[in-house]
């Protein structure tokens, strides 16, 4: 009994309480010659570099939100192929978190006629090398480590992460029931 009591005294207390939402978010790393796409935005009044990315709408996919960003944002059309890796960041001055899933695939059919979303100032093909020099401009260092991951080699399968959608899980219980 005084192991219990002594185990359970020395457990760390739950911080729920205090746990903020976190923002639920894709991007995309695209390379082509040895090069990678990326998005220079002015966030806050500064001019940071980021991969094309974003938040998941309500009841949107993970690939949906992916695909629908690159376009918003770089004018291309995107199908994912993998995903890279995921992400938990908390930005250390809001403390705002952050899961980002980072797909990786193909682009096609630029529309160059498209305008751009709001706050995108314009597109950017670097190497890992001119990210780095730049490395006091990125948005946060999930941008840098998603590049090296896909160096890396790292690929997950594109549908690792279902969606459930609540009328269809309502439906199955009810049949179970």
């Amino acid at each position: 009994m005084k192991i219990f009591a002594w185990r359970k005294s020395r457990r760390p207390k739950s911080k729920v309480a205090n746990v903020t939402a976190i923002h639920l978010t894709v991007a995309a790393v695209i390379e082509k010659r040895q090069s990678f796409l990326f998005v220079e935005e002015l966030v806050h009044g500064r001019k940071v570099i980021n991969q094309p990315a974003g938040h998941v709408e309500s009841g949107e996919s993970l690939q949906s939100a992916v695909v629908r960003e690159m376009l918003e944002e770089t004018a291309w059309q995107f199908i994912p192929s993998a995903i890279v890796g995921v992400y938990l960041w908390t930005h250390p001055e809001s403390k705002e978190r952050f899961l980002r899933v980072v797909f990786t695939g193909q682009i096609q059919n630029h529309d160059a006629m498209r305008e751009l979303d709001e706050g995108i100032l314009r597109t950017l093909w670097l190497s890992r090398d001119d990210l780095l020099k730049r490395s006091e401009s990125l948005r946060s260092p999930m941008v840098l480590r998603a590049v090296d991951d896909y160096q890396a080699g790292a690929r997950f399968p594109v549908n690792m992460f279902q969606q459930i959608e609540m009328d269809k899980l309502a439906s199955h219980a009810q049949q179970v029931v």
